[in-house]
C-alpha cells in the first residue's frame, strides 16, 4: 500500500444537502414550520438554511445536474435520486413541542421512539419525502 500523507479528520459537518423539486414547498417546511432560518435562494436552484453553525443546502436535484457556468465558482455537478436523510438536534421536551406542531400542521409521523440507551429520536417526512429526524444531541454518544 502506498504511504498516504498524514492529514487531519474533519471535526464537525458544515453542510448537509437534501433534493427536492418543489423548493417553495421545502422552503414552507424547513423555514415556516421547522422555524429555520432561509438565507440563499437562487430560483429554480436551490435554497440554502442556517443551522446553527451549520447550514442545510436543499436542491433541486436536475438543477444540480447542470454544470456550474460561473468560471469563478466552479462546483461540480451532484445529485441523489430518491429520499434522503437529515437529522436536527432538539432536547425531549423541544422534541415533544416539534411533535406537536408537525402534528398541527397535517404532518404524519413516521416514527418515534427511545433508542436502548435512551435518547429520542421523531421522524417525519418532508414535501419531497426526505426523512427528517429531530433526535437529542447525545444520540451517538459512546455509551
Amino acid at each position: 500500500m502506498t504511504h498516504l500523507p498524514d492529514a487531519p479528520a474533519p471535526s464537525a459537518v458544515l453542510e448537509s444537502a437534501v433534493y427536492a423539486e418543489d423548493l417553495e414547498a421545502a422552503r414552507r417546511f424547513y423555514g415556516d414550520l421547522i422555524g429555520l432560518e432561509p438565507f440563499q435562494t437562487v430560483e429554480g436552484r436551490h435554497i440554502f438554511f442556517r443551522v446553527g453553525a451549520a447550514v442545510l443546502l436543499v436542491f433541486n436535484p436536475e438543477a444540480t445536474k447542470l454544470p456550474s457556468r460561473n468560471p469563478r465558482l466552479p462546483v461540480p455537478t451532484h445529485g441523489a435520486t430518491g429520499p434522503g436523510h437529515v437529522c436536527f438536534v432538539l432536547d425531549r421536551e423541544q422534541i415533544a413541542a416539534m411533535r406537536a406542531r408537525l402534528v398541527a400542521a397535517g404532518i404524519g409521523i413516521d416514527a418515534e421512539f427511545d433508542w436502548p440507551h435512551g435518547a429520542r429520536s421523531l421522524y417525519v417526512r418532508d414535501p419531497a419525502g426526505n426523512s427528517v429526524e429531530f433526535a437529542e444531541s447525545w444520540l451517538w454518544e459512546p455509551q
